[in-house]
């Protein structure tokens, strides 16, 4: 397929934005960069293209322009104000590593391909954890997270997507002949964001240090590693494994930088722990609801179960009221289960469980499927007789390779005794 200039403009649009299969589409339609904005619900719908895909299109046209897009029945994307505005943002600067060198020994066009391969995976995975893809220029994307929405856990949802941006870029299928890396900064501050001249046409663009901080530790990064400014790592606490990475002198700062190279996410059991590590305020206020939580285990433990809801919005306190009642009762002996639901992991239902059971097994991030089999083999030989019953039950669970499950324990002990396993468990 050979598109004219305009429209392989509009491909390498819809390539970045992760919907490259409907350049043909938009290529019949004559529908080129000129007319993208003004394109309706119904001017989509009509080549066919399908509703969720008809919303991710409407959202990256938004950004474009910095407004939302016109509502609908099910529309519920914020709308960004007209003009400049003074936000708290976390801001992830990525690079491409050795893209000189790469422009330098591969075609132009094979570059190009490298180049849409490398933007699409970025701008797909910002997306996925409500970040705003600010800039796509080059070998190298700004992205903000806190803008136009702002969230809690911004801090946190910029570096999972770092992670997931390293993971992802390495696994890119491209013309380069080694697998790419990214090196990415990030930084925690005030940003003035939004149309800084009143023209539509630097919307997207922010002013402050921030940005500057976010260039000045990605510089410091290794390829395939994140650092964070200090203004950063207050905010992650305990989340992730961090290394100390000491002060730097950096260009057109004047005080030493302080940064920190994420190594992973941690193990932590709780999410509201983890990033209060330095420790919890006096609970004020809250004596009758603490009185009739006690109340209820007192109950359950006399044998009348018991299920008790605390609901409310985000930050008055929900996980705060149940630490607190960990704390009245950490004398006496029970066992406590805890589940977390997370933004992160939509798609997974059982996630909470996931997590639990691979907490108690023991797994570590740097274990290899045979060490992660002999843990999970030892954990269920605890608890179960016949542990060939359920372990592909929790094999599957652990989304193992489910058909390497399927021989029976004993019969592959006897298959294989002395022999390297010829099933995995990749996590």
């Amino acid at each position: 397929m050979v598109l004219r200039p305009a429209m392989q403009d509009i491909a390498n649009w819809l390539k970045a934005v992760g919907l490259g299969e409907y350049a043909q589409r938009f290529a019949d339609n004559a529908i080129d960069l000129s007319v993208l904005r003004d394109l309706t619900e119904q001017d989509l719908k009509d080549p066919g293209i399908l509703l969720g895909h008809r919303r991710k299109i409407r959202r990256a046209i938004a950004e474009l322009d910095g407004v939302a897009p016109a509502p609908t029945e099910t529309a519920t994307e914020p709308v960004l104000r007209e003009g400049a505005e003074r936000r708290h943002l976390t801001v992830m600067i990525c690079d491409l590593v050795g893209s000189t060198a790469l422009a330098a020994r591969l075609d132009p066009e094979d570059m190009r391909a490298v180049i849409d391969a490398y933007h699409a995976a970025c701008a797909r995975i910002t997306r996925t954890h409500d970040g705003f893809l600010a800039q796509l220029r080059g070998d190298g994307i700004l992205a903000y997270f806190g803008y136009p929405r702002a969230h809690e856990d911004d801090a946190e949802r910029s570096v999972r997507a770092g992670l997931d941006i390293i993971a992802a870029v390495t696994r890119l299928k491209t013309p380069a002949p080694e697998p790419l890396a990214v090196r990415i900064g990030i930084a925690t501050g005030v940003v003035v964001v939004g149309d800084l001249r009143g023209e539509n046409a630097l919307r997207e663009h922010g002013v402050g240090d921030t940005p500057n901080l976010a260039a000045r530790v990605q510089a410091l990064a290794e390829p395939g590693t994140i650092v964070v400014a200090a203004s950063t790592r207050r905010l992650l606490g305990d989340l992730f494994y961090l290394r100390d990475l000491g002060l730097h002198e950096v260009k057109g700062i004047a005080e030493p930088v302080a940064a920190w190279a994420v190594e992973g996410v941690s193990d932590s059991e709780s999410r509201f722990e983890a990033v209060r590590v330095a420790g919890l305020t006096d609970l004020i206020g809250r004596e009758d609801e603490i009185d009739f939580l006690l109340e209820r285990q007192r109950l359950a433990w006399k044998g009348e179960g018991q299920i008790v809801l605390i609901s409310g919005e985000p930050g008055i306190g929900k996980s705060r009221l149940a630490a607190a009642l960990a704390e009245r009762i950490a004398g006496e002996p029970y066992t406590r289960l805890r589940y977390q639901c997370s933004p992160y992991h939509t798609n997974s239902a059982l996630r909470p469980f996931i997590a639990q059971l691979e907490r108690v097994a023991g797994f570590k991030a740097d274990d290899t499927s045979e060490q992660r089999l002999d843990k999970l083999e030892a954990l269920l030989a605890m608890g179960a007789s016949q542990v060939q019953a359920v372990a592909p039950l929790f094999a599957a669970l652990l989304r193992g390779a489910e058909r390497q499950w399927r021989i029976p324990f004993a019969e592959r002990d006897r298959q294989q005794r002395g022999k390297k396993r010829r099933y995995s468990l990749d996590l």
